[in-house]
Protein backbone atom coordinates (compact mmCIF):
# COMPACT_ATOMS: atom_id res chain seq x y z
CA UNK A 1 0.00 0.00 0.00
CA UNK A 2 1.35 3.40 -0.99
CA UNK A 3 1.85 6.01 1.67
CA UNK A 4 -0.15 9.22 1.29
CA UNK A 5 1.12 12.76 1.54
CA UNK A 6 0.70 14.64 4.81
CA UNK A 7 -1.20 17.90 4.46
CA UNK A 8 0.18 21.07 6.07
CA UNK A 9 -1.72 24.36 6.24
CA UNK A 10 0.10 27.66 6.49
CA UNK A 11 -1.26 31.15 6.85
CA UNK A 12 1.68 33.12 5.45
CA UNK A 13 1.78 36.88 5.84
CA UNK A 14 4.41 38.42 3.55
CA UNK A 15 5.93 41.88 3.91
CA UNK A 16 8.48 42.18 1.11
CA UNK A 17 10.07 45.59 1.44
CA UNK A 18 12.35 44.95 -1.55
CA UNK A 19 9.44 44.40 -3.99
CA UNK A 20 6.66 46.32 -2.17
CA UNK A 21 4.55 43.19 -1.80
CA UNK A 22 2.33 43.02 1.28
CA UNK A 23 -0.20 40.17 1.31
CA UNK A 24 -1.59 37.20 3.18
CA UNK A 25 -1.54 33.76 1.59
CA UNK A 26 -3.53 30.81 2.93
CA UNK A 27 -1.44 27.86 1.71
CA UNK A 28 -1.97 24.13 1.59
CA UNK A 29 1.19 22.06 1.17
CA UNK A 30 1.46 18.33 0.64
CA UNK A 31 4.46 16.67 2.28
CA UNK A 32 5.30 13.66 0.14
CA UNK A 33 6.34 10.56 2.15
CA UNK A 34 9.89 10.84 0.77
CA UNK A 35 10.13 14.58 1.50
CA UNK A 36 11.43 16.10 4.73
CA UNK A 37 9.88 18.92 6.74
CA UNK A 38 13.12 20.80 6.11
CA UNK A 39 12.44 20.76 2.36
CA UNK A 40 8.82 21.74 2.98
CA UNK A 41 9.98 24.80 4.92
CA UNK A 42 12.45 25.74 2.16
CA UNK A 43 9.50 25.61 -0.26
CA UNK A 44 7.66 28.04 2.04
CA UNK A 45 10.67 30.39 2.09
CA UNK A 46 10.84 30.24 -1.72
CA UNK A 47 7.13 31.09 -1.86
CA UNK A 48 7.71 34.07 0.44
CA UNK A 49 10.65 35.29 -1.68
CA UNK A 50 8.61 35.30 -4.89
CA UNK A 51 5.12 35.79 -3.40
CA UNK A 52 2.53 36.58 -6.01
CA UNK A 53 -1.16 35.82 -6.52
CA UNK A 54 -0.24 33.66 -9.54
CA UNK A 55 2.52 31.69 -7.76
CA UNK A 56 1.49 28.13 -6.95
CA UNK A 57 3.03 24.91 -5.71
CA UNK A 58 3.70 22.32 -8.39
CA UNK A 59 2.41 18.74 -8.34
CA UNK A 60 5.17 17.65 -5.98
CA UNK A 61 8.38 15.73 -5.57
CA UNK A 62 6.89 12.64 -7.24
CA UNK A 63 6.64 14.53 -10.55
CA UNK A 64 10.25 15.48 -11.38
CA UNK A 65 9.41 16.99 -14.79
CA UNK A 66 7.35 19.70 -13.12
CA UNK A 67 8.58 22.51 -10.82
CA UNK A 68 8.24 22.78 -7.06
CA UNK A 69 6.63 26.19 -7.57
CA UNK A 70 5.59 28.02 -10.68
CA UNK A 71 4.03 31.26 -11.70
CA UNK A 72 1.86 31.32 -14.79
CA UNK A 73 0.24 34.24 -16.54
CA UNK A 74 -3.44 34.23 -17.47
CA UNK A 75 -2.70 32.50 -20.80
CA UNK A 76 -0.89 29.62 -19.06
CA UNK A 77 2.61 30.69 -20.07
CA UNK A 78 5.14 29.86 -17.34
CA UNK A 79 6.69 33.11 -16.14
CA UNK A 80 8.74 31.65 -13.28
CA UNK A 81 9.84 28.06 -12.62
CA UNK A 82 11.27 27.37 -9.15
CA UNK A 83 13.21 24.21 -8.28
CA UNK A 84 14.11 23.33 -4.70
CA UNK A 85 17.22 21.27 -4.03
CA UNK A 86 20.02 20.25 -6.33
CA UNK A 87 18.71 19.56 -9.84
CA UNK A 88 21.00 18.43 -12.64
CA UNK A 89 21.82 20.58 -15.65
CA UNK A 90 19.44 18.61 -17.91
CA UNK A 91 16.52 19.36 -15.59
CA UNK A 92 17.50 23.04 -15.51
CA UNK A 93 17.78 23.04 -19.31
CA UNK A 94 14.26 21.62 -19.70
CA UNK A 95 12.94 24.26 -17.31
CA UNK A 96 14.76 27.02 -19.22
CA UNK A 97 13.07 25.90 -22.41
CA UNK A 98 9.61 26.12 -20.84
CA UNK A 99 9.77 29.23 -18.63
CA UNK A 100 10.68 32.91 -18.88
CA UNK A 101 12.73 32.67 -15.68
CA UNK A 102 14.18 29.73 -13.74
CA UNK A 103 15.17 29.88 -10.07
CA UNK A 104 16.95 27.13 -8.16
CA UNK A 105 16.91 27.32 -4.37
CA UNK A 106 19.66 24.96 -3.19
CA UNK A 107 19.82 24.16 0.50
CA UNK A 108 21.39 22.07 3.21
CA UNK A 109 24.38 19.81 3.36
CA UNK A 110 26.06 19.18 0.06
CA UNK A 111 24.75 22.32 -1.63
CA UNK A 112 28.27 23.75 -1.89
CA UNK A 113 29.61 20.51 -3.40
CA UNK A 114 26.67 20.41 -5.84
CA UNK A 115 27.35 24.03 -6.86
CA UNK A 116 31.08 23.47 -7.44
CA UNK A 117 30.28 20.53 -9.71
CA UNK A 118 27.46 22.10 -11.69
CA UNK A 119 28.47 25.76 -11.93
CA UNK A 120 30.47 25.42 -15.20
CA UNK A 121 27.51 23.64 -16.85
CA UNK A 122 25.09 26.45 -16.00
CA UNK A 123 26.85 29.40 -17.64
CA UNK A 124 24.80 28.92 -20.84
CA UNK A 125 21.47 29.47 -19.04
CA UNK A 126 20.96 33.24 -19.16
CA UNK A 127 17.58 33.30 -17.44
CA UNK A 128 18.72 31.22 -14.46
CA UNK A 129 19.10 32.45 -10.89
CA UNK A 130 20.62 30.16 -8.25
CA UNK A 131 20.10 30.90 -4.55
CA UNK A 132 21.38 28.96 -1.55
CA UNK A 133 20.26 28.54 2.05
CA UNK A 134 22.83 27.08 4.46
CA UNK A 135 22.27 23.83 6.40
CA UNK A 136 22.09 25.41 9.89
CA UNK A 137 19.36 27.78 8.73
CA UNK A 138 17.38 24.86 7.31
CA UNK A 139 17.54 23.07 10.66
CA UNK A 140 16.24 26.18 12.40
CA UNK A 141 13.41 26.46 9.85
CA UNK A 142 12.53 22.83 10.52
CA UNK A 143 11.76 23.78 14.13
CA UNK A 144 8.97 26.08 12.87
CA UNK A 145 7.22 23.27 10.95
CA UNK A 146 3.78 22.26 12.18
CA UNK A 147 0.65 20.81 10.55
CA UNK A 148 -1.07 24.18 11.05
CA UNK A 149 1.22 27.21 10.91
CA UNK A 150 0.78 30.96 11.18
CA UNK A 151 3.93 32.51 9.79
CA UNK A 152 5.06 36.03 8.96
CA UNK A 153 7.82 36.61 6.42
CA UNK A 154 9.61 39.95 6.34
CA UNK A 155 11.99 40.42 3.42
CA UNK A 156 14.50 43.23 3.20
CA UNK A 157 17.87 43.53 1.47
CA UNK A 158 17.97 39.85 0.53
CA UNK A 159 17.29 38.62 4.06
CA UNK A 160 14.15 36.81 5.10
CA UNK A 161 12.88 36.75 8.66
CA UNK A 162 10.34 33.96 9.19
CA UNK A 163 8.44 34.27 12.46
CA UNK A 164 5.84 31.97 13.95
CA UNK A 165 4.53 30.63 17.24
CA UNK A 166 7.65 28.48 17.69
CA UNK A 167 10.07 31.40 17.27
CA UNK A 168 11.79 33.15 14.40
CA UNK A 169 14.56 32.38 11.94
CA UNK A 170 16.73 34.86 10.05
CA UNK A 171 17.28 33.30 6.62
CA UNK A 172 20.28 34.66 4.74
CA UNK A 173 19.92 33.96 1.03
CA UNK A 174 23.21 33.63 -0.84
CA UNK A 175 23.00 34.42 -4.55
CA UNK A 176 25.25 32.02 -6.48
CA UNK A 177 24.13 33.06 -9.98
CA UNK A 178 21.96 35.89 -11.20
CA UNK A 179 19.85 35.77 -14.36
CA UNK A 180 21.42 37.80 -17.14
CA UNK A 181 18.16 38.63 -18.85
CA UNK A 182 14.65 38.01 -17.65
CA UNK A 183 11.85 38.33 -20.22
Amino acid sequence: MALKSTIYKADLSVADLDRNVYADFPLTLALHPSETEERLMVRLVAFALFADEQLAFGPGISTPEEPDLWQRDLTGRIERWIEIGQPDDKQIGRASGRADEVVVVAYGRGADVWWKGIEPKLTRFQKLTVLCIEADTCKALNALAARNMKLAATIQDGHVLIAGDAGSVDVAIETLKTAESVR
